[in-house]
């Protein structure tokens, strides 16, 4: 096709646009909330469900494993059966599933109810941005974007500040209950305010007539269940060193590739794989895929950092990301604003990658004694730059791709940027692991009982130690073992300094490819239903 880029006719709702915002934004920030609450409250629901810490991990997998089925097929769920009622039937099992999660008194029940709770609130996010994108004319998009943004960054940034209070003033059940009016206000809001497209009315009704592709959600279904319990339970296990990742790993490519090759020659695909010849939109998933893993990786690794290598409480590492995301919430609207003028969407991409990268490698300036405060400024530094990749890939996402499509965008950039961040989440956890291991070992080989460095640190804990009443043969071998802790925690540390100086060369590699992709179109037409643009 020539290179001129499309965009269709824009429809327009009857209702108030930024009302339509603000009732998606409200489901998207009890989803993200919840999951931040829940993982400050692990311990205490270990504790009073009678369940091991790797017993109760199962309450975040199994969340995370049945929302990540339902994201890659949320948009044909959209076609099918009509986007608001899809997104209402998300709404409403989110909302009846967290009352049974707070009702729950065993593990297996509350297993059960986040497997559905997961369900529900996989196929939100999707659907809200697909609803914003055809809500909004495109030069107003970014602002709205900004607006889904502000609960995407606010939400997991009081999450474990207000999950740590609710459990240590009443309990862990009430993580769940609060969930209960939100999720009520949303589904009136959301029968008030959200409706269908016409195309997307008629693409329903249309799509009443074709099979349901019956082999496909299976496919998808296991593929994508076996991928992710593989990346989430990968560590723990010891990898491929673990007959059962082994499986399961095997299972997930073999599965997701006969799925790739079935869906791309297959008429009504509940994935419409063929939208990543899209130039923008392929290299918008790309993009999304990576920013999930520095985002998700780097949201993991701080307060890991600050729990256990500076003793920190869970929230009070909590509270140290807390201001980096009012930060983002602040500049959100700026970057949201900043679409309307002339600036280049791709040059603003690019310039915010490099902001990124140097935010990432300044985490490498972490060490053993930083403040409280020095590490809250390094965080806030880190994401400062954030809202102008988001915004940007995101309404860049829908150039030159018809009307029809915008589920199946939607719910395929958020599967990137969701598979990125599990996937980030592990191989850092994994690189941390096994980095501390090759430090250790190297410490180790320096650390001669004979060398002067040695004699003098065990020397001085021994004098303290003996000066507070301890017998001088255990001062001695109390000081030994607190070098040996020390040289543990330095290992550590190294590894987290490598894994910053890792994820900075990654951003910088990546940060040209922007300027692949399509501005948007001066003027709007209406494409066919197969034009895409190469």
């Amino acid at each position: 096709m020539a290179d001129l880029d499309f965009e269709p006719l824009h429809w327009k709702p009857h209702h108030n646009p930024w009302l339509v915002a603000i009732t998606v934004t409200l489901a998207t920030f009890m989803e993200v909330l919840d999951t931040s609450i829940a993982n400050v409250a692990l311990p205490h629901m270990a504790g009073s469900l009678g369940a091991s810490q790797e017993e109760a991990t199962w309450v975040l997998t199994s969340y995370l494993v049945s929302s990540a089925i339902i994201l890659p097929i949320s948009g044909w769920l959209s076609n099918r059966f009509g986007r608001k009622r899809f997104y209402m039937c998300c709404v409403m099992m989110f909302t009846v599933c967290s009352m049974l999660c707070g009702l729950a008194h065993t593990l297996p029940l509350l297993i059960g109810a986040r497997i559905l709770q997961g369900l529900g609130g996989g196929g939100l996010a999707p659907s809200e941005q697909a609803i914003l994108a055809d809500t909004f004319p495109i030069e107003k998009r970014g602002q709205a974007f900004a607006l889904y943004g502000m609960a995407v960054v606010v939400a997991p940034a009081i999450g474990p500040t207000l999950g740590g209070w609710i459990t240590d003033n009443f309990n862990w059940h009430w993580i769940f209950f609060i969930n209960l009016p939100v999720g009520l206000l949303s589904l009136y809001l959301s029968n008030r305010m959200v409706e269908d497209p016409p195309f997307l009315k008629a693409r329903k009704e249309a799509s009443k007539h074709l099979k349901v592709d019956f082999l496909g959600l299976g496919l998808v279904a296991l593929g994508v269940g076996f991928l992710e319990f593989t990346l989430d339970k990968g560590q723990e296990k010891d990898w491929f060193g673990d007959p059962m990742i082994r499986m399961t790993a095997l299972l997930a490519v073999g599965l997701l590739f006969f799925f790739a090759i079935w869906e791309w020659n297959h008429p009504d695909p509940i994935v419409d794989l063929k939208l990543l010849k899209n130039r923008n939109f392929g290299t918008a998933v790309f993009l999304q895929l990576f920013l999930g893993m520095v985002l998700f990786g780097s949201t993991v690794l701080i307060p890991q950092y600050l729990q256990v290598l500076r003793g920190y409480t869970a929230e009070r590492s909590g509270m140290v990301l807390s201001p980096a995301g009012f930060v983002m919430m602040g500049i959100m609207f700026i970057a949201g604003k900043s679409l309307g003028t002339r600036i280049d969407p791709r040059l603003m991409v690019f310039l915010a990658y490099l902001t990124t990268a140097l935010g990432i490698y300044n985490l490498t300036r972490l060490d053993l004694t930083t403040s409280f405060a020095t590490v809250t400024e390094f965080r806030m530094f880190q994401v400062i730059a954030l809202p102008f990749i988001f915004i940007p890939i995101s309404t860049l996402n829908y150039v030159g791709v018809p009307a029809t499509k915008t589920n199946q965008i939607s719910c395929l950039s958020n599967f990137a940027r969701n598979l990125g961040g599990s996937a980030g989440t592990a191989l850092l956890t994994t690189f941390i692991a096994r980095g501390a291991q090759v430090h250790q070992t190297a410490l180790a080989a320096k650390a001669i009982p004979g060398s002067s460095a040695f004699r003098i640190y065990t020397g001085r804990v021994q004098e303290i130690l003996v000066r507070n009443g301890m017998a001088p043969h255990a001062a001695s071998q109390m000081a030994i073992g607190e070098a040996y802790q020390q040289m543990l925690r330095q290992a550590s540390m190294l590894s987290y300094k490598n894994a910053f100086a890792m994820l900075t060369c990654v951003i910088v590699i990546l940060s040209p490819l922007p300027f692949l992709m399509r501005l948007p179109p001066k003027r709007i037409e209406e494409p066919s239903e197969d034009v895409l643009a190469p």
